[in-house]
């Protein structure tokens, strides 16, 4: 069978492992290593001006503020975040008992609306467009299609069915192709060892070899359902081989991906799995889930990636630098693998505004929403409050105006804003060249208010580690540690106040750059977002102090 090309992901899925940096590197606070700190003047890299502040400007404070990750579990116990979580000091640890009665048992540093029982959660749930397909599946299944053309639901039930059956015969064929590389690789290397018993053999040396074979055992290479391992031959083992060697794969990453993908096909894509079954089904009613932010080592990676943007430890020579030492985390979990669910996306935002927090973080994205009038209300209860919600633009290359991507405040409907209090945010990279813009990253001239690093970004993951990360789910935290600096200092501005600041002290990239999905067409910035800027974390705290002093 000739592999494709879809076999690239299983290349970055085998070989992204951790880049482990020893924490002596990081004694030098303005290394390259965060250069999302720097300046553009000072440093030639469109920075977010942060070290600049902190020369400058810098003085203590006693405000607290906090910050709510929605987002995945997180690593509570990691070196880099110690004693930076939020701690509700209404309600005792652990005696079971809902002391604050804000509806929630033993919620001493956040919640997991994913949980189940005391200590588990649902990793695995559908993508929305599945969601969608199962809602209304009875509803536009063999109807009458002309007479539902002009209803919105039907026109999104379709927009959804072609979805899911390109994503179903994309992974069906990707976990196929995998499984033949897997089930080939112990017969490839067994017969290979006759002819290296020290099994050191090169791509080069294997593609010689499948030279001089393939003309006679052609036919093998061609078929894409041929995958038995008793009927290859010596070329088809070769090829195999070949490819493995050719991109480094290992067996260990092949089984690993394999598992991945089996998953996506079996869970997240199965139309008959019922993906909330543990967890209640009713709409926006409290209390279900638990209070375990770190129960599932595969799922805490992300939040405390974004979390470490945020909050590491600026004193401790250790890792990440934070924005500042005085916020704190509030982890609220809803994101499992698939799509998040709308219930609990909303009642995380309530929950975040109820116990404290003044800014939201929502790192996650999806193409599809089913319930976006109950993620509206919570956004609109937030905004009457006075909470800012910083969202990732996503890491699709798409054009947001054009293809809906949730959570949002815009209506694709009606093409109306709907709250004052969101903040999308897109991802560049420190090239000040025409690459500038992150070639994964979302845009739109409407619905992306501004841009801010998000490529090469050194963060904290699981077991006191770090590395490096690229997504505009790192962008999305400058947004929300500038805004948590401003109140820190300024606390008597509005919300609307501190969105108007963020996007408009940006800096004004006046140039054309490659636009994201594309090898080299050229678009002026400011057809990107909304403002034709990049967040300046210094140029906000300028524009806040003035206009304090004004009010």
């Amino acid at each position: 069978m000739k592999v494709s090309v879809i076999l690239i992901m299983l290349l970055l899925f085998c070989n992204c492992k951790p880049l482990k940096i020893q924490h002596e590197v990081k004694k030098n606070a303005d290394t390259l290593i965060l250069w999302q700190h720097k300046d553009y003047i000072q440093d030639s890299v469109y920075g977010i001006s942060l070290n600049k502040w902190y020369q400058e400007d810098f003085k203590n404070t006693k405000n607290k503020i906090i910050v709510a990750t929605i987002d995945s579990q997180i690593d509570i116990n990691h070196e880099d975040l110690k004693g930076k979580f939020w701690v509700n000091q209404n309600e005792i640890p652990n005696n079971g008992l809902d002391d604050d009665k804000n509806g929630y048992i033993d919620d001493t540093n956040g919640w997991n609306f994913i949980g189940v029982g005391d200590s588990n959660l649902q990793a695995f749930v559908n993508f929305e467009f599945v969601r969608i397909l199962k809602k209304y599946k009875y509803d536009f299944e063999n109807k009458d299609t002309i007479q539902l053309q002009n209803k919105p639901i039907y026109r999104e039930y379709k927009r959804a069915f072609e979805k899911y059956l390109d994503d179903k015969k994309y992974y069906e064929r990707y976990l196929k192709e995998e499984n033949v590389l897997i089930s080939a690789y112990y017969p490839a290397k067994d017969t290979l060892h006759y002819y290296f018993p020290n099994d050191d053999y090169t791509f080069k040396q294997l593609d010689s070899l499948y030279q001089l074979h393939k003309g006679v055992e052609k036919r093998f290479a061609e078929r894409v359902d041929y995958d038995v391992p008793s009927e290859r031959t010596f070329s088809d083992l070769i090829y195999y081989m070949r490819m493995i060697k050719r991109y480094n794969f290992t067996i260990e990453g092949m089984k690993s991906s394999s598992q991945h993908n089996d998953s996506i096909v079996h869970k997240l894509l199965n139309l008959n799995y019922d993906d909330r079954k543990k967890i209640k089904n009713y709409q926006l009613e409290k209390g279900y889930g638990n209070n375990n932010l770190n129960s599932d080592q595969r799922l805490n990676s992300h939040n405390t990636k974004v979390s470490s943007v945020l909050i590491g430890n600026r004193n401790n020579y250790k890792g990440v630098k934070g924005f500042h030492n005085n916020i704190y985390i509030m982890p609220l979990i809803i994101s499992p693998f698939g799509d998040e669910y709308d219930k609990d996306i909303a009642n995380a935002i309530y929950y975040a505004v109820d116990n404290g927090a003044k800014v939201i973080n929502m790192s996650f994205s999806k193409q599809f929403s089913l319930d976006q009038d109950i993620v509206t209300q919570a956004l609109q209860y937030a905004e009457k409050r006075n909470v800012l919600v910083v969202h990732t633009s996503g890491n699709a290359s798409s054009n947001i105006d054009v293809t809906p991507f949730y959570p949002t405040d815009f209506s694709y409907l009606n093409n109306t804003e709907l709250t004052q209090n969101l903040i999308t945010v897109g991802s560049t990279s420190k090239r000040i060249d025409s690459t500038l813009v992150t070639p994964y990253s979302n845009y739109g001239k409407n619905n992306v208010d501004i841009f801010a690093p998000g490529e090469d970004i050194y963060v904290a993951i699981p077991d006191n580690q770090y590395t490096y990360d690229s997504g505009t789910s790192l962008a999305a935290p400058m947004v929300s540690g500038t805004a948590a600096l401003i109140w820190l200092y300024y606390p008597n501005l509005t919300v609307q106040e501190v969105k108007k600041i963020i996007v408009e002290s940006g800096i004004t990239i006046d140039k054309k750059v490659v636009k994201p999905g594309t090898k080299n067409e050229m678009v002026p910035f400011s057809e990107l977002c909304k403002s034709g800027k990049i967040l300046n974390t210094y140029n906000a705290m300028k524009m806040a102090e003035e206009l304090t002093k004004n009010k």
